[in-house]
């Protein structure tokens, strides 16, 4: 395993994060205690989940993956082994069921932190996030800037104080951002700086083959002012495996499952995976090799999500850390994306 410093942090945290999204939907409790104690076994240190998973988030299993790693931390007393993050739901009205106070307002955020450490068995989070931006913006997979929300109230700082307070009372360690877009980053910087109060150490966006959005804009703020990525669907729903493409697709497959999560279903998408799988055919790599390993080697990105829902995949996933592409196959891997630009935005 492979390891780096996150932020400005004396955290050194796995190339490879343990993704735990399906657990409670698509794997069961003592599925998702095997996958932990095989990840820890492979040099993994870092877990990553959320409020509202498993996914797809529903009033039947929300919280049911904090929970399934909150018993194995208690049965294992693991609890030092490993850097562990979650996160906070944004508002939605999807997600009521969560909490009618959904948001980042001081009073949200106490009562999810008490939440989420109940469920997960511990005293502490590594990593606190808030889950997507509060306002109204384009993210998950919306393109353009469509809409002004000029009804949202700017309440980064109450934000980032009762963050600050959840650090003071020994209830997280730092926190970070996800889905957020390039403003919302510098804008959280920029207040924390003004206030001297800490910045967000990290930002969980998507980056894949099939959507490399982050490159524009995020990518140089995430080098320069040191805040990680934390690359998800690093495999675009399982498409990027070539799975779909040669047949070897299961019912239970999440695209084959979820109908709703149309992400990267497009027909562009699978163009573009046709393409991705025959480069990683003629370099001797399968597919999930390919499309993993680009991912662990971009200098903005701090450690790569992956997820599975059998312990086959999960080896493979892992064992991606071993592998580097040459130059050559970057160059066939950028030709497709000129030619196919982020089909999956």
């Amino acid at each position: 395993m492979r390891y780096r410093r996150l932020g400005i942090t004396d955290l050194e945290v796995s190339v490879i994060c343990l993704g735990t999204m399906t657990y409670g939907q698509q794997n069961t409790e003592a599925e998702g205690h095997e996958q932990i104690e095989y990840a820890l076994s492979q040099g993994v240190n870092f877990i990553d989940t959320a409020e509202m998973y498993s996914v797809p988030g529903r009033p039947e299993t929300q919280g049911s993956t904090e929970r399934i790693i909150g018993t194995w931390l208690k049965k294992s007393k693991g609890r030092k082994d490993i850097i562990l993050a979650t996160k906070i739901t944004g508002p939605s009205p999807s997600f009521t069921h969560i909490s009618p106070n959904l948001g980042f307002s001081r009073l949200r955020i106490l009562e999810a932190i008490e939440g989420s450490l109940k469920r997960l068995q511990t005293e502490y989070i590594d990593i606190y996030q808030m889950h997507w931006p509060e306002r109204k913006t384009n993210y998950f997979g919306t393109l353009g800037y469509q809409v002004h929300d000029s009804e949202w109230h700017d309440n980064f700082e109450e934000a980032i104080e009762t963050m600050n307070d959840l650090v003071k009372m020994g209830k997280i360690k730092h926190w970070g951002l996800s889905n957020e877009t390039p403003w919302g980053a510098m804008r959280t910087c920029s207040i924390a700086d003004k206030h001297h109060l800490p910045r967000p150490i990290s930002i969980q966006n998507p980056y894949n083959l099939l959507n490399r959005s982050f490159e524009v804009g995020l990518s140089e703020i995430s080098i320069r002012e040191k805040i990680g990525l934390l690359a998800y669907s690093p495999m675009a729903f399982g498409l990027l495996s070539g799975k779909f493409h040669k047949g070897l697709d299961k019912p239970q497959d999440r695209i084959n499952q979820f109908k709703n999560l149309v992400r990267y279903n497009g027909a562009n998408s699978r163009e573009a995976t046709s393409r991705y799988i025959e480069i990683a055919e003629n370099a001797g790599l399968t597919p999930a090799q390919l499309a993993l390993s680009f991912v662990n080697d971009r200098p903005f990105v701090c450690s790569n999500i992956i997820g599975a829902t059998n312990m086959s995949q999960l080896r493979e996933n892992i064992g991606s850390i071993d592998i580097i592409v040459g130059s050559d196959v970057l160059t066939e891997i950028d030709k497709v994306h000129m030619e196919i630009s982020n089909p999956a935005p």
